[in-house]
Parts: structure tokens; sequence; C-alpha cells
């Protein structure tokens, strides 16, 4: 049974997710935290496998929660509950090490199928959250070979480079090479912050998930 941990100062929302969570046969709640200073708390006393993160919290913000978080705990996922999905926000936030974004205002069996998600391995993108990354032109200038662009749109899918070698039919050494490559061309630190910043620049389409 996979152990999410929801940090979020709205009490109410903190309830209905802290509830919604508990229903689910292969999910548990081990907390609800108001503050990053609590859940780092609570994260060391329960280990959850996911971080339910929402961003603007009092004191230290959800970024760099997520940022303390993964420092300690690289293994956690976390996933930023936004209800502004700005480009500097989300840029901000895989530099922090966010698996995924999830709208605020999203229907609670969206939320529960988006916590599933990076549980089951897969980076999670979601569509309103790409949308909100204005595309500006490429430069050409990225040096990504065809074989890596493809690469590249399957990362856009959220396939993990395990998943990207069987859909390529390759070996995971040669896949890992490929994700390696296109994140060094990129400048980015993780596949999802190589989706956001392909998005940007026009090489993802803003629908991409």
């Amino acid at each position: 049974m996979a152990r999410v941990l929801v940090v979020e100062d709205q009490r109410t929302l903190a309830d209905a997710l802290e509830i919604a969570i508990d229903t689910q046969p292969d999910l548990n709640c081990v907390g609800a935290a108001a503050t990053v200073e609590d859940a780092l708390a609570l994260v060391a006393r329960h280990s959850p496998d996911t971080v339910l993160m929402d961003v603007r919290l009092p004191g230290v913000n959800g970024i760099e929660g997520t940022r303390r978080i993964k420092a300690t705990y690289p293994d956690i996922r976390v996933l930023i509950l936004t209800a502004n999905a700005e480009p500097s926000l989300l840029t901000e936030a895989v530099a922090a090490g966010a698996t995924g974004f999830l709208a605020k205002d999203s229907a609670l069996p969206d939320i529960l199928a988006a916590i599933r998600t990076p549980i089951e391995g897969k980076i999670l993108v979601e569509e309103t959250s790409l949308a909100a990354l204005a595309p500006v032109p490429e430069s050409d200038r990225t040096g990504l070979t065809r074989r890596e662009r493809e690469v590249l749109g399957l990362m856009g899918e959220g396939l993990t480079t395990n998943a990207i070698a069987r859909r390529l039919v390759v070996s995971a050494h040669t896949a890992r090479g490929h994700v390696k490559n296109v994140l060094r061309k990129l400048g980015a630190h993780s596949q999802l912050e190589a989706v956001v910043i392909a998005t940007r620049i026009g090489l993802l389409p803003p629908t991409a998930t």
C-alpha cells in the first residue's frame, strides 16, 4: 500500500484529500501538514512514498519544501498542487526535484489518479500545467538528433527510461544514453525538467502528457 502525505494549509481541502486517499484500497494517507516544517517532521516519522505539496504555504513555500525533502529523501516523489501554473513556477519546481504537477481545482478522481501516476513509476506532466507554458520559437541550437527527439517525445508522454527502451526495442543501457544526451543538450537535470524546457521552446506541444 502506497503511503501519501498531504501538505496543504487549507483545512477543508486537506481533510477532503485525506478522506479521499484513505478510501482507496491501494493508498494510505499518513497525515496532513499545514507547513513545510510540520511536513518534514511527518516525512521523517512515516517515510511516505509520495508527498502532495501545495505551493503557497505559510512561511516556507512548497517549492523550497520540495527541495528540502528531496535533499534528505531523494526517493520520495513530490507532486506539486498549484492554483497557478506559471512557467517560472514549473521551472523552479522541477529544479527542486518535483515529480509532477496537478491543478488545485482538479476533481478528486483526477487527483487520486495523479497520485498513483508517480507511484507507478511514470513522470506526471499534466496537460493543463503544460498548457501554461507559452511556447517560444525553437532556436534550432539544441543539437538533438532524430532519435533523441523521438526519445524526448516519449518522455513527454510520461514514459520512464525502461518504458522508452521497450517502446523503441532497444536495451535499457541504450535508452539511458539517449535520455542523458537529451538532458545534457537541453540543460535539464531530470526528465520532467527536460519536458518543461522542451515545451517552452516549442519542441513538444503544450498538450503533451
